[in-house]
Order: structure tokens, then C-alpha cells, then sequence
């Protein structure tokens, strides 16, 4: 923290938390953010008196709706649908929808704020949401999930369009979901747009959407490891979960030359020495569709060791990229990979570190990459399907990977050319924050107090 705007800081966390009672997810990512963004206000006068970050904190539309819908045993279940629309300065509202049991309104506005920053980073012109239920898929059935999906949709729809607020899949909510929920806002809507983005490409989805969000932190990562002169080209690499981010992380990772050698799920995590290639990494898909949530058949299929209950970062490894949720890297872990003498961190899941770990690992001047910069390729992607919905075209899947490559760099380069810092360490939070904090501060100057 910069001592000299520490009081001010302070004050300004005080204002939220008092605002935002019991909201930790929230107020953790909110003070990630005021730690660089209020010396940066401070030392550039456009910005100052304007209540710009006092702004961007409140959303500009909370909403929370019932989902009831009936179970395969003919019994009525209730959820909590949300969808937090944080800021349209630049854009439509665009975030994903997670369908996890951990979903609540600190979460969910947590993420709305983090993907503010995050589209600003793509340069194209998507404003910041998340939503989502504290439904979980884990144990239902097919039915069960359409069920629930048909029932979220028929509030949802009310709220969203392609010009004013464009969900997305995340955590819970892949191909299957989305589809049964792109299938009840057609039918309530009577038109077929590009409303959502990760559909199926029978209707309207674009080429290597799944794979996007692993495939962009890797890109990232090999940016910022050319940058200190190394490569992904044989490192060894943990990384945490099996979902479509892990599996697109391991693609890349692939590609490039490394070696994936760690998977995890709630239930502990498995340890490949030879790497997770070939028919592994098809395995993971039908893993993430089994609705099991555990990481455990792998070890058992391949005959590989499983730790349970233990997370992977215990391996000595040469770089970490978690993968699966938010918090799942603590203070202890920071320290165990220091120890272990890795490289670094890259943050594929959103904030996967506690704020303490992150502290952790910069004062040990190893690398770390926030997510709201390295796994801005999934939502990038998303832009680009938008871009070919509207457009009626279907990109080739190389023509959509240079795009994508090219935005990571261009990522990079911007948060980079903001997070150098005099000992020549980046500060690639920093970079990130204020490279994206920037374009949507000027937009929101441009619009007048709205």
C-alpha cells in the first residue's frame, strides 16, 4: 500500500464496508482496487473530485428474483436468481451466469465489479454484470437442470437483450445450461439474437468459445514469461479444477510446450508426472459433464497418485495457474510456493488468491498475474461472437484465435506499460487496474453524472 494515501484508503474502505455489510467477496476486491486507483486518481487531476471510484463501487441495477421449479421427484424447489448489472460505460452489461451453491449477492457483485475492469482491458465495447443462483448442478439430472434453467429464464429475460445486457456461462453454466436457457428466452421473446454468447455453433456460438479463458491466460502467461526471458515451452505446471478453464489451459499449454501436471477438485487433487495429454485432457470434458465434482476416477483411470483433501500447490512445480474459484489460494499456500521456489502465480479463476497470498508473493518479487487481465479471453471471445451474431458470419477457428491472441498481448502491453516499477519489477496488478480503470473513468466523464 502507498503510505502516503493510506488514510485515505482507509476511509474510503470504511465508507464501503458500511455500505456493503457482510460482503467480504466484495469489499476484497473493492480494496484490491482502491489500493492502486486512489494514488493514481490523486496524481491525475481529471479524475479528482469527480467521485469517479465512489461511482463505480454501486451498481448501477441489483436484481433478485425466486426461481421455483419442480425436481424429478415431483417436489417444489426454490432458489435465488440475481443479476448484478455494475456498469454499462462503455458497453452493454457483459458477464457470465454461475450456477453454484456458493452464489450469493457479495459474490456475485464481487465478480459484476471485477468484470468491469476486465472488459475495459479487451478494448471492446462491453460494459461489466454477473449473475447467477445458489442452484447447484452437482447430483441433478438432465431434466432437473432444464427444468431449472427454463424456470431462471422466464425472469431473466425481462432484464437482458443484445444491446443491453449479454450473459455468458460461467462456473455451473456450460454448453448444456446455456443451451436450455437460450432456448426459454426464444420462445418468451419470440426472436432469435444473440442475447447469450457460448451457444452450441449449430446456433450461433463461435469457434473455440469453450476453450477461450485457458486458452488467453496462456497466452498471457507466455507474454509475461518472455518478458523475464523464460517460455512455457517444458515448464512444469499446476494448475487447480477440470472445468472448460483448466481444460482450455492445458490445450494451450500443450501447444506451447509445457507439461500440466496437477487437476483438482473439492475432493482433493491428482498428481500426472507424465502430464495430462492425449486422452486425458478428452477425459476431463466427461468429467465436468458427469455432474460429479470430484477429481478422483482420474487418478483411478490413468493410475495416478490422489491427494485428498489437499490442494495442489504443495508441488514443486515451475509455475501455478489456478483455475477453479475464488480464495482457493491462501496465505499459507503463497508461502509454500515461494518456497518451492516457483516462478510464479497466474490467475485463471477470478481472484483464486486471498489478498494476504498476493502480498505474499509480489514481496518475493515473483510473478503474479491478476485474473482481471489474464482471463479476460474468455469475455473477449464472448465480444467476438457478439461481433459474428451481429455480422450473421461464422469466423474460421484460426481467424478468431489471432484475435484472441493479439488482445492478450495487447493486454499485456497495457498493463505492463502501467505496472513497471522503478526496480524494474511489474506490478502487473497495478498495470491491470489502472489500465482499466482509465478508459472507463473517461467514458463515465463523457456522460455526465448518470
Amino acid at each position: 500500500m502507498n503510505n502516503k494515501y493510506q488514510s485515505e484508503i482507509e476511509d474510503f474502505l470504511a465508507y464501503v464496508s458500511a455500505r456493503n455489510p457482510n460482503e467480504p467477496e466484495f469489499l476484497s476486491a473493492v480494496r484490491e482496487v482502491a489500493e492502486v486507483i486512489i494514488p493514481f486518481i490523486n496524481e491525475n487531476p481529471k479524475y479528482k473530485g469527480k467521485k469517479i471510484l465512489e461511482r463505480m463501487v454501486e451498481p448501477e441495477r441489483v436484481i433478485m428474483f425466486r426461481v421455483p421449479w419442480v425436481d424429478d421427484k415431483g417436489e417444489i424447489q426454490v432458489n435465488r436468481g440475481y443479476r448484478v448489472e455494475f456498469n454499462s460505460a462503455i458497453g452493454p452489461y457483459k458477464g457470465g451466469l454461475r450456477f453454484h451453491s456458493t452464489v450469493n449477492l457479495s459474490v456475485l457483485k464481487f465478480l459484476g465489479f471485477e468484470q468491469t475492469f476486465k472488459n475495459s482491458l479487451t478494448s471492446l465495447p462491453m460494459g461489466g454484470g454477473k449473475g447467477g443462483s445458489d442452484f447447484s448442478v452437482r447430483g441433478k439430472s438432465d431434466a432437473e437442470i432444464m427444468r431449472f434453467s427454463q424456470a431462471f429464464m422466464q425472469e431473466l429475460f425481462r432484464h437482458i437483450g443484445p444491446n443491453t445486457d449479454v450473459p455468458a456461462g460461467d462456473i455451473g453454466v456450460g454448453g448444456r445450461e446455456l443451451g436450455y436457457l437460450f432456448g426459454m428466452y426464444k420462445k418468451l421473446r419470440n426472436e432469435f439474437t444473440g442475447v447469450l454468447t457460448g451457444k452450441g455453433l449449430a446456433w450461433g456460438g463461435s469457434l473455440i468459445r469453450p476453450e477461450a479463458t485457458g486458452y488467453g491466460v496462456v497466452y498471457f502467461a507466455e507474454a509475461a514469461l518472455n518478458n523475464i526471458g523464460k517460455s512455457i515451452k517444458g515448464l512444469r505446471i499446476a494448475i487447480s479444477g477440470f472445468g472448460n478453464v483448466s481444460w482450455g489451459v492445458v490445450k494451450k499449454v500443450n501447444d506451447l510446450g509445457g507439461k500440466v501436471v496437477t487437476l483438482s477438485g473439492p475432493d482433493g487433487y491428482i498428481y500426472d508426472p507424465d502430464g495430462v495429454t492425449g486422452q486425458k485432457v478428452d477425459y476431463m470434458l466427461r468429467l465436468r459433464a458427469s455432474n460429479r465434482d470430484i477429481i478422483e476416477p482420474y487418478a483411478e483411470k490413468f493410475g495416478v497418485k490422489f491427494f485428498p483433501g489437499k490442494k495442489p500447490w504443495e508441488q514443486k512445480v515451475d509455475l501455478a495457474i489456478p483455475c477453479a474459484i475464488q480464495n482457493e489460494f491462501d496465505e499459507e499456500d503463497a508461502r509454500q510456493v515461494v518456497a518451492n521456489g516457483l516462478i510464479g502465480v497466474v490467475e485463471a479463476a477470478n481472484m483464486p488468491l486471498t489478498h494476504r497470498a498476493i502480498e505474499i508473493i509480489q514481496e518475493n518479487r515473483l510473478l503474479y498475474v491478476p485474473g482481471k487481465a489474464a482471463n479476460a479471453g474468455g469475455v473477449a471471445v464472448s465480444g467476438l461472437e457478439m461481433t459474428q451474431n451481429a455480422m450473421h458470419l461464422q469466423w474460421t477457428a484460426k481467424e478468431v484465435d489471432d484475435y484472441l491472441k493479439r488482445i492478450m498481448h495487447n493486454i499485456h502491453e497495457n498493463t505492463y506499460k502501467y505496472g513497471k516499477l522503478p526496480d524494474g519489477y511489474i506490478d502487473y496488478k497495478k498495470g491491470a487496474n489502472i489500465a482499466g480503470f482509465i478508459k472507463v473513468a473517461d467514458a463515465m466523464l463523457d456522460q455526465g453524472v448518470v
